[in-house]
């Protein structure tokens, strides 16, 4: 029998399949649309302290390979998500497995206040299907001048341990591709007490009208995903492999099963699919049975067996 049970940092996962952040809204919204019998997680859209109202529309743009989206991180707050959201999705969506809140902030004090609310809730019964924390560094330091925090890896160190020291859930760092080495980046999460990483997070990217000669974007920037950043993710995951022995959740691109078996094979200990669920909110349960005909037809016992397993 093959084992697709994943250990990703302390969250037990039946399955080595989950969806990305701020793709899937709070996991409810997907409910009889996706057979999460198939996921081993769902990561929730993200949340900070309080309310956020994102950025100005428009938000979205298609583009070739994939998508620019500047969302802005809009969201109703952590309390509201704990009190409300989680609740919902734990008594309605039917095999539902465990939540991975994605938390950000303007500071590292909204960082760690927000992982402390999360963890409380964890501990109670209506948060009991939160599995993990997931901490989006990619959002400016307001208080350093608006540098992005995981563009220092000192800023970084400090933000994950005093996440770390907020809450017993397994933590998550979300890194950014945007970077000359990844490996300073890798050693501050080691070093600030993550359990896990996931990547990639979306290429910074814009799109003008030309006859307008102006942004197609509300807010002139936006962040690049789909098919055509693949190639990418891929190559982050290998350098992070041979950087790291922390569990890896890899994301970028993945449309299919063969998406997702280059990621592992390169190192990933499993993978979430992000933008492909807009166009068909069954990819994530086709990747998954892929996976499965794979190790089947490879007579490869588990999902951790191939994990890393290139050949070079």
């Amino acid at each position: 029998m093959i084992d697709m049970h994943v250990n990703l940092g302390g969250l037990e996962m039946r399955s080595p399949v989950a969806v990305a952040s701020g793709t899937f809204g709070y996991g409810t919204e997907y409910s009889g649309a996706v057979d999460f019998s198939k996921l081993g997680a769902v990561t929730a859209k993200g949340i900070r302290v309080s309310p956020w109202p994102g950025n100005p529309m428009p938000r979205h743009c298609e583009v070739p390979g994939g998508l620019v989206n500047a969302i802005g991180l809009q969201g109703a707050g952590a309390k509201q998500f704990l009190e409300m959201s989680v609740p919902w999705y734990s008594s309605r969506v039917k095999n539902a497995p465990p939540l991975i809140v994605n938390i950000w902030g303007g500071s590292i004090e909204e960082y760690a206040e927000t992982a402390a609310m999360v963890d409380a809730a964890s501990k109670t019964e209506k948060g009991a299907k939160i599995g993990a924390a997931e901490l989006n560094v990619s959002c400016p330091n307001v208080k350093e001048g608006g540098h992005a925090f995981g563009q220092d890896p000192a800023v970084l160190e400090r933000l994950v341990a005093a996440a770390r020291s907020a809450t017993s859930l397994p933590l998550i760092v979300k890194l950014a591709p945007n970077v000359p080495d990844v490996v300073p980046y890798v050693r501050a999460c080691e070093n600030g007490g993550a359990d896990a990483l996931s990547m990639i997070n979306t290429i910074p990217a814009m799109v003008i009208d030309v006859e307008k000669r102006r942004s197609v974007l509300g807010n002139t920037t936006g962040g690049l995903s789909g098919r055509c950043v693949h190639p990418v993710a891929v190559k982050m995951v290998y350098d992070c492999r041979r950087a790291t022995g922390l569990p890896i959740l890899a994301m970028g691109g993945v449309y299919t099963a063969t998406d997702a078996l280059e990621l592992i094979i390169a190192g990933a200990n499993a993978v979430a699919v992000g933008t492909a669920t807009f166009t068909d909110p069954s990819t994530a349960a086709k990747v998954y049975d892929g996976i499965a005909d794979y190790l089947g037809r490879h007579s490869i016992a588990s999902v951790a067996e191939l994990s890393g397993s290139l050949e070079t």
